[in-house]
């Protein structure tokens, strides 16, 4: 899969649908694939058998109690709907590698919906950058499918949104939600707006780092321009190019799930592991 992947950017629309279903496979291996998402079918009453009901939901203690066939109803819980926020500006396009932040971030996007599909569970996706792209949530694999194409196409002068993105998501939704965000984190106001988002939703942060911002070995001192902002600043190969490090912290100290993602290395069993721990339905759901 990881020599697969190297040629990411240059797969054809058909691969590259068929790279988004082995993902969604893949984080779904050894999970439960039960359409039922949270705390499963519960038991509300029983109620006396009528022709057409299966024998398989037949309550025998009632049954036996009473001398007539009863039947147990069951209340499904509602699915929670997943919000996938991903970040389209220009410093997630910058690669020092054979994949950039911003492939890498999409692949996931479009394997992560196909995999909330599988599980009945609606999602829709915001570009969290200077593009107009909002899609509602839906159960439609088509329209994953329609904007993971569409994001394909990219461009290299996208200031990030990401912060004020998420505070003018989070009055607009009815119900509590499931908040996936695809970022490299270099909006400075979105982590105070996560924390406030958490309050109310359930939020995951999946944070994006192309293996030079940890430094270039041997590159000495130099003079570096941010994607986003022009920016200049002064730094030294060995140090960190972004310290997010704090960001971090505060994520996890408002409960906000949070996994870093290098471009250079395999990510599909950490996500695999992540949402499997959550049960892919999101903490707290009832």
């Amino acid at each position: 899969m990881e020599a697969f992947l190297e040629d990411l950017e240059r797969l054809d629309s058909r691969q590259f649908a068929i790279a988004l279903r082995k993902l969604a496979n893949s984080l779904q291996y050894g999970v439960d694939r039960s359409p039922f998402v949270g705390s499963g079918v519960e038991y509300v009453q029983s109620r006396p058998y009528v022709e057409g009901d299966s024998i398989r939901s037949i309550d025998w203690r009632v049954t036996a109690r009473t001398g007539r066939f009863h039947v147990k109803e069951f209340e499904t819980p509602k699915s929670m709907p997943a919000y996938l926020l991903l970040d389209t500006s220009a410093s997630m396009t910058v690669s020092s590698g054979a994949r950039s932040k911003y492939a890498t971030a999409l692949y996931i996007a479009g394997g992560l919906a196909l995999a909330c599909l599988d599980r009945v569970s609606p999602v829709g996706l915001l570009a969290v950058g200077e593009r107009k792209l909002r899609v509602q949530p839906s159960l439609s694999s088509a329209r994953v499918l329609q904007w993971s194409l569409e994001l394909r196409r990219y461009r290299f002068d996208e200031r990030t949104t990401l912060g004020a993105t998420i505070h003018r998501l989070g009055p607009s939704l009815a119900q509590r939600s499931l908040i996936v965000v695809l970022s490299d984190l270099h909006d400075a106001e979105a982590v105070p707006a996560l924390r406030r988002l958490s309050q109310l939703h359930d939020c995951v942060v999946l944070q994006l780092e192309d293996p030079a911002e940890r430094g270039l070995a041997g590159a000495g001192f130099f003079r570096a321009r941010e994607a986003e902002s022009g920016r200049e600043f002064h730094t030294r190969g060995k140090a960190h190019w972004i310290d997010t490090s704090e960001n971090v912290r505060a994520l996890k100290r408002a409960g906000v799930d949070h996994l870093s993602i290098r471009t250079d290395e395999s990510f599909e069993p950490k996500l695999r592991q992540l949402f499997r721990a959550r049960g892919w339905a999101g903490k707290g759901q009832r």
